[in-house]
Order: structure tokens, then C-alpha cells, then sequence
């Protein structure tokens, strides 16, 4: 096997946990919610505090990306993810659980952008989407192991020996990256982004430099509003109010609320799969994949505020298995933000990019949490009424972020000409 596929795979390994962490709260919810005694508000504050470190992280994450390289940081990094499972696992309260998902945001906050920064040092710009495709797929894999696997095994030795042997598959992938990973090739990498920066010294130099010119550009923004939007609500579902809105609304058991979250993780995956063959040579474009992808999803997600009631749970299943399909377009914006900025600063402009993404998600699920609690509520079950409320508001934010994105840049057509 070559090398960087060595490194793929380690990488891909450690990106399957820390999706699988990132998500799991929507299946050990109502478990924890029992144990601590949480409101809707607390619930919302523990798995939302992992998207606020985890987004907090990325500021300082280009930059020591940029300058030490992915290997170091994702493995010290790695480390830091073990530690906070085990303390979240073993929490005798709410305070300690909220620190162990510090912890576990902070330290799981650079797989994906640490290989996405080893990535443009071992494939070329031309093969960067579908690469990032397959690594998001396989990573999403975690997604599935969170969602029908992960309640099974809850329901037979509870959430907390469910977590304890997910740390020690974490501190495996973190020893595995350490020994394989490596960011010194050079030898595939595309350099023609960075002409248009030769004469700009700040931005090869300066870590300031780096970061203004990726502010600096409009397109940027768009990017970054769509971001905070599409992932923010997808994970809305998936990773948090996804299982108690099955349960609650549907009268679904744990496992069937699991297996209809699958049916949307394996949707994304498959997705994930084909986005990049999509934007670049079906549609050949980075902006109408998202456009088209975005408003299918949105379109999907306005059937929870009513409509998807009436469904069958073979149709809900279908439902949710093409929004997480649709919804897997979104991870166009990576490539597209890569083709946007030089080699210099790529770990800047995918960590500050990442940033938006994963803000999205905190602000998202504390609002959905706050605005929950607002109405009368019993054992922690919310009415299909409340959960209307709830998800209205960003499913608007979504509306608005793809009509602001209809003004950007695309890209790929600027780079191929088209």
C-alpha cells in the first residue's frame, strides 16, 4: 500500500471516533438526561458545549497547523479526546460531565482539518474533493456506530461501559496516527493557487498575514453563513433532538429511533462518496452542487415541522436517508474554500472556514434547547408542537444562508474556465 494511503487510513480512523463522539448524545440523551436529573436547557448546554470548545479551537488551529503540521497536533490532540471520554463516561455529575465534553470538543476539534492539511501535502488539488469526500465518508461510518449499533449496546451495559470501550479505540487511533502520519511530501502538491500571493510576503509569512487575506476575501463569508447553517441543522437531527423528536412525536423505542438516524448517517456517507465526481464532473461546479444539494435538504427538513407525521416508517426512513444524502453536498465548501487560498495558509482557511461549520452547531442545538423549554414538558418528553417551534428558526437561517450563497464565487468554473 503507498504511503499516503497508509496515512489515509490511520487518519480515517481516527475521524470514524470522533464523529462517533461528536454524535452520540442523540442516542444516550434521554439516558443522561435520567441520571443528571437535566432540562431540556442543560441537555442542550452539555452536547452544545462540545461544538463551542470545538469551534473556539479552530481559531489557533490554523495557525499551529500551518506551523508545526497535522501529525503532532491531531496525535497530542488525540490524546486530549481520550481523556475527556473517560472523565465523561465516569462523570458522577453534571459539572464533571460537562468537562469531560470540553475535553472531547477541544481534543477531537483537529482530525478532520489536520488531515485535511496532510492531505494537500500528499494529493493534488485536482484529486482534494474526492479525497475529502472518502475521508468524511468512512469518517461518517462513525455516525452509523453511534445511532442503531450504539443503542443496542446501551440498552444491553448502559452508556457508560458503551463510552469506556470507545476510549480505548481512541487512544489505538491516536497511537496509529502518530506512527504512520507524516506531513513532509511534497510531491503531489498543486501550487498554482499560490501565484497570486507570490508578491505578498504578509500572507507566506505572517500568521496575521494568513489569516486577513482569508477574512479578506467576500466569497469567504457566503461560504462560511452556508456552513453555520447546513451542518448546525443536520446535526440538529443527528447528533442531538434527532432521537428525542422520533421518540416523542413518532412514539418510537430507542432502537427504532436509532435505526431511522442510521437511514440519514448512511445517506451522508453514501453522498460523501459521490459529492466530489458530482461537483466536478456532472454539474462541474463547486456552487451549483451546493445550491442544488442544500435546497433539496431544506426542502426535507421543512417536513419535520408537520408533514412527515402522516408518514409511514418505511417512508420516514426513506426520508431521512436522502436528506442525509442531500445534505452531504455541504462538505463541497472544503474544496472550495482549498481552491480558493495557496498551500501557505491551507490549514488557516480550513480551520477558520471549520469554525463557522462548527458554530453553527453549538448555537443551533442550545437555541433548539432554550426555545424546548418554553413549553410544558414532562419526564423530558416535549410535545410535536414544541419541537415545531423549535426547528422553525434554523430551518430559516438555512433559507436565508442559501440565498446569500447564490452571490458567490464558484470556484471551480473560475479555475477550469468554464
Amino acid at each position: 500500500m503507498a504511503i499516503r494511503w497508509k496515512i489515509f487510513s490511520v487518519l480515517s480512523f481516527l475521524y470514524v471516533m470522533a464523529l462517533f463522539f461528536r454524535v452520540s448524545m442523540a442516542v444516550v440523551a434521554r439516558d443522561i438526561s435520567t441520571d443528571f436529573n437535566l432540562t431540556a436547557t442543560r441537555l442542550g448546554t452539555l452536547s452544545s458545549v462540545f461544538f463551542i470548545v470545538y469551534a473556539l479551537a479552530q481559531i489557533p488551529l490554523g495557525v499551529l497547523l500551518d506551523r508545526f503540521g497535522g501529525r503532532i497536533i491531531v496525535s497530542i490532540l488525540g490524546i486530549v479526546s481520550t481523556a475527556g471520554v473517560i472523565l465523561f463516561a465516569l462523570a458522577p455529575g453534571y459539572y464533571t460531565a460537562l468537562a469531560g465534553r470540553v475535553l472531547l470538543g477541544i481534543g477531537t476539534s483537529c482530525v478532520l482539518m489536520g488531515a485535511l492539511k496532510i492531505f494537500t501535502n500528499w494529493f493534488t488539488r485536482e484529486e482534494f474533493a474526492t479525497i475529502a469526500g472518502f475521508i468524511m465518508a468512512i469518517g461518517n461510518l462513525g455516525n452509523l456506530l453511534a445511532t442503531a449499533p450504539l443503542a443496542a449496546v446501551v440498552s444491553a451495559f448502559g452508556w457508560r461501559s458503551a463510552l469506556l470501550v470507545a476510549a480505548l479505540a481512541q487512544i489505538c487511533a491516536t497511537i496509529l496516527v502518530y506512527t504512520v502520519a507524516t506531513d513532509t511530501s511534497v510531491q503531489n502538491r498543486s501550487a498554482d493557487t499560490d501565484a497570486q500571493y507570490d508578491d505578498d510576503a504578509s500572507v507566506r509569512t505572517s500568521a496575521l498575514g494568513g489569516l486577513r487575506a482569508v477574512l479578506g476575501y467576500p466569497s469567504f463569508w457566503l461560504l462560511g453563513m452556508l456552513g453555520f447553517c447546513y451542518y448546525g441543522n443536520f446535526m440538529l437531527i443527528q447528533s442531538l433532538w434527532g432521537g428525542p423528536y422520533l421518540m416523542d412525536v413518532f412514539h418510537a423505542s430507542r432502537s427504532s429511533a436509532g435505526n431511522v438516524l442510521f437511514c440519514s448517517a448512511g445517506g451522508f456517507i453514501v453522498g460523501c462518496l459521490c459529492v466530489g465526481k458530482i461537483s466536478t464532473h456532472l454539474l462541474k461546479s463547486r456552487k451549483k452542487t451546493l445550491l442544488i444539494g442544500q435546497s433539496i435538504a431544506l426542502s426535507l427538513l421543512l417536513l419535520l415541522l408537520g408533514p412527515a407525521e402522516n408518514f409511514s416508517p418505511a417512508t420516514l426512513k426513506v426520508l431521512f436517508s436522502v436528506l442525509g444524502f442531500t445534505v452531504s453536498t455541504g462538505i463541497t465548501i472544503y474544496p472550495m474554500v482549498r481552491e480558493m487560498f495557496p498551500h501557505a495558509i491551507a490549514g488557516t482557511a480550513l480551520s477558520t472556514l471549520n469554525f463557522f461549520v462548527v458554530s453553527g452547531v453549538a448555537v443551533i442545538q442550545l437555541l433548539v434547547g432554550i426555545i424546548l423549554d418554553r413549553f410544558p414538558h414532562a419526564s423530558g418528553s416535549y410535545s410535536a408542537t414544541a419541537y415545531h417551534h423549535a426547528f422553525f428558526y434554523p430551518f430559516c437561517g438555512l433559507a436565508g444562508a442559501i440565498l446569500l450563497f447564490t452571490f458567490s464565487k464558484d470556484t471551480l468554473s473560475a479555475d477550469t474556465g468554464e
